[in-house]
């Protein structure tokens, strides 16, 4: 398969049903009824990467979940949970930041925080979520990866059976967010988006890599 384009090598003109920039103020994009993936690209801080890649160094697969409010409970959750919390510092910050930006722009209390260290693909069929929206962002390994819609046949989603076609129309479309962007993207659940959600696959890994990936979903 040929290899998936990052987003830096996206075109400047971004598909329709698409938001990016280098500012934090592109996520609010997503209530645009046209919008179904709103990309802050970032380039992830030194100490967060650092951060992030101390936690990697566990030879078992690891996830943290935490359902509540992004308040000072999280912070000591995640330190107690981390697998090497002694380096977790700028890692757990940017966690909570996250979070407590994500409860503010859907004007909640409750967020669904999930943090995966993982060494095989989660979901490595393309998929659209069965949810309202979910914020991705990948701090070690290769981001989550996206199709645009003009290269998706959506009849082709769901459970692989004999009859169904390839969900791909032009493998070359294929999108891949880099370890530091945000995104939020939209699922079936969203109203007026049920159609519409966005198509998408967790990254293949290969022999002995490790992918370090937060999802937040607003309550």
């Amino acid at each position: 398969m040929p290899t998936p384009l990052s987003l830096q090598e996206t075109p400047l003109e971004a598909p329709q049903h698409a938001a990016f920039d280098t500012d934090i103020s592109v996520l609010p994009r997503i209530f645009e009824d046209s919008v179904n993936i709103a990309i802050f690209h970032r380039a992830l801080p030194a100490e967060i990467a650092m951060s992030a890649n101390a936690q990697c160094r566990t030879t078992r697969d690891w996830q943290y979940a935490w359902l509540g409010s992004p308040t000072d409970a999280l912070k000591e959750d995640l330190y107690r949970k981390l697998p090497e919390p002694s380096a977790g510092e700028a890692l757990i910050d940017d966690v909570v930041t996250i979070a407590e930006a994500i409860a503010y722009l859907f004007d909640t209390d409750t967020v669904g925080v999930r943090l995966r260290l993982l060494t095989a693909a989660m979901c490595p069929r393309f998929h659209c979520d069965n949810l309202p929206v979910r914020l991705v962002t990948t701090y070690t390994g290769p981001g989550s990866e996206w199709l645009p819609e003009y290269a998706i046949d959506r009849t082709g989603l769901g459970a692989p059976t004999p009859d169904r076609p390839e969900i791909v129309r032009d493998p070359n479309a294929i999108q891949r967010l880099q370890a530091g962007d945000i995104a939020l993207i939209k699922g079936s659940g969203w109203e007026g988006c049920e159609e519409r959600g966005l198509v998408h696959r967790s990254p293949s890994l290969e022999q002995g890599q490790k992918r370090l990936l937060l999802t937040i979903d607003p309550g």
